[in-house]
């Protein structure tokens, strides 16, 4: 199987300024926070919704604040 876009595009790599298990309790909760926020952003961006899992159920989340329960 040949692949169409090269894994050097496919992934993004970026570089920290401090690890996670040197973090406070108050920096890891913003730094996790800004990750969820990003992620969410770019998934929105792409017209992807945001799929997470609550109460047993998985959700996905769409960018006009709509949410479906997938099974």
């Amino acid at each position: 199987m040949e692949q169409d876009i090269p894994l050097e595009l496919m992934v993004k790599k970026g570089k920290m300024i401090k690890k996670p298990w040197l973090m406070s309790p108050a920096e890891r909760g913003e730094w996790l926070s800004s990750m969820q926020k990003g992620a969410k952003a770019y998934l929105f961006s792409i017209g992807q919704p945001m799929v997470y899992k609550k109460g047993g159920n998985f959700i996905a989340e769409y960018a006009d604040g709509s949410t479906k329960v997938l099974k």
